[in-house]
């Protein structure tokens, strides 16, 4: 039976009055298994009226409130992350162990905001002039929205709501359309952990809830991850409007192999870059760039793998690599396998061949070869299990080829030469950089982001950055009366 999936206003759930709706599927099977409420203006107002008035009292609440909250949180999430990620495996299509580790890395996220009384502190300067101190605030900004793509449905929420709800604003999410539903169970789990109602708000929609939001007077920063398309359009409209943002966009990740690497380690280390979650992440790898003579090498011991991925629906346990998102998805990323070959490319291997399940959003895993810095296949951001591998004579061609790239989101090198590695993770313009590490997302004291067309603002996401972006700075400069000269009993011996 099809089920309908609501919004979370004021702690609970909230059917949609629009009357608008999106169809929800299992991409394993291709079947309808619900339908999502799409918010209109009236509800989105309604909605953030409410978080609005919730952030009031969130805000004034006390460092050590929101701490144990942040801490019961942590431990609810910790005891249900299995069923977390099945949840995420029935509406996104990756498999449970992709899954397990999405929920994991947002878990970190919630265990870095824990430390909010830490996080928040300012600083003190005693007698700066006589009798006058200054010091320094960190205070909430009132009700954030996050807008988050289908590919993490609950790690990209969680580097977003972790940190903003610590800090003291009520969160608005607007989630996904196409996986809905964890959202909402992430919604239970704080309620349960004794966040009060209002300070978290679920609104499904699409892109006219999205566009209320961006122009809310009452939204005060937009956090967003998805295309640089979208992104762009995010952050002009919402910093036209007077709001902080942070708008994370695509990503084209590049992958060095220079001559003295091992190819093994490059091979097994491109082959679950490049596939896991069926390519559909920012940080995958999506070209390899083979250097000096190891490209028939790095070629044939990637393309041996592939036979190896079982592809299947995301909760079979014996299954490497489940479906893409949706139909459409998949035809898109499809038609990039002639495109590369009549670009010059060659197919290696042919994701649309082979041992595919007969129902379902399925594409196996594509490797082309000889690919061009001009060919289509290259230059867009496929956002699927196609991978591309450039061949450069030097190290200083494959950098200007990274370099040269519009998109700048994560980047890796494979050597043994320290003296190669130190150079790339200096000249390279890329924001997140790996050394013998595919995909070098950073942990969750540090934060993330990328460069040119894959960042729009100048915050990055989660940790530090995420911590300032949600907060604002306060400096207070006091002076009081002269202790000797005061009025007031003091209760101690006057000197002068």
């Amino acid at each position: 039976m099809s089920k309908q999936i609501h919004h979370w206003v004021a702690g609970r759930l909230v059917e949609g009055t629009s009357g608008r709706s999106s169809a929800v599927y299992d991409p394993a099977t291709g079947e309808k298994t619900g339908s999502v409420a799409l918010a209109d203006q009236r509800e989105v107002d309604e909605a953030v009226s409410t978080a609005r008035a919730a952030a009031q009292d969130w805000a004034r609440s006390s460092l050590s409130q929101r701490a144990a909250v942040m801490f019961n949180f942590r431990e609810i999430l910790h005891a249900r992350q299995d069923e977390l990620a099945m949840v995420i495996t029935a509406e996104h299509g990756k498999v449970l162990s992709d899954a397990a580790g999405e929920v994991a890395r947002g878990l970190e996220n919630v265990e870095f905001a824990t430390g909010v009384p830490h996080l928040v502190k300012g600083s003190y300067s005693e007698q700066v002039s006589t009798g006058v101190d200054t010091y320094s605030l960190r205070q909430p900004l009132g009700v954030v929205a996050g807008i988050t793509p289908f590919n993490f449905p609950v790690m990209v929420p969680l580097w977003m709501c972790a940190n903003a709800i610590a800090c003291g604003n009520a969160f608005v999410l607007k989630p996904s359309e196409k996986d809905p539903s964890a959202s909402l169970l992430l919604a239970e789990m704080w309620k349960e952990a004794g966040l009060p109602d209002g300070v978290f708000t679920v609104l499904q929609g699409d892109k006219v809830a999205v566009d209320a939001l961006l122009a809310h007077d009452d939204i005060a920063a937009v956090s967003f991850v998805g295309s640089t398309p979208i992104a762009k359009s995010i952050y002009e409209t919402a910093t036209a409007a007077g709001k902080r943002v942070q708008a994370l966009g695509g990503a084209k990740n590049h992958m060095v192999v220079l001559p003295d690497a091992d190819v093994d380690l490059a091979a097994d280390a491109a082959v679950s870059a490049g596939y896991g979650a069926a390519g559909e992440r920012c940080m995958a790898i999506s070209v390899v760039v083979a250097v000096g003579g190891i490209g028939d090498r790095l070629v044939d011991a990637i393309a041996s793998r592939l036979p190896k991925l079982r592809v299947g629906p995301g909760s079979s346990p014996d299954t490497d690599m489940g479906p893409l998102i949706t139909a459409e998805h998949r035809d898109r990323v499809a038609g990039y396998i002639d495109r590369g070959s009549e670009s010059g490319a060659t197919v290696v291997v042919d994701g649309r061949h082979g041992e595919l399940p007969t129902s379902g959003f399925f594409l196996g895993a594509t490797l082309l070869d000889h690919v061009e810095a001009d060919a289509s296949v290259y230059a867009d951001e496929i956002f699927g299990p196609v991978l591309s591998v450039v061949r450069r004579d030097t190290f200083g061609e494959a950098l200007e080829l990274i370099n040269s790239n519009p998109y700048a989101n994560g980047t890796a090198i494979f050597t043994r030469d320290g003296g190669a590695a130190r150079r790339f993770q200096n000249e390279v313009e890329v924001g997140m950089v790996g050394i013998n590490v595919a995909i070098p997302v950073p942990v969750a004291y540090y934060s993330f982001g990328g460069w040119k067309a894959s960042l729009f603002g100048d915050s990055h996401m989660y940790g530090p950055e995420g911590i300032n972006f949600y907060t604002r700075g306060k400096v207070v400069t006091s002076r009081w009366p002269d202790p000797a000269t005061s009025v007031v009993d003091l209760g101690f011996p006057q000197t002068r």
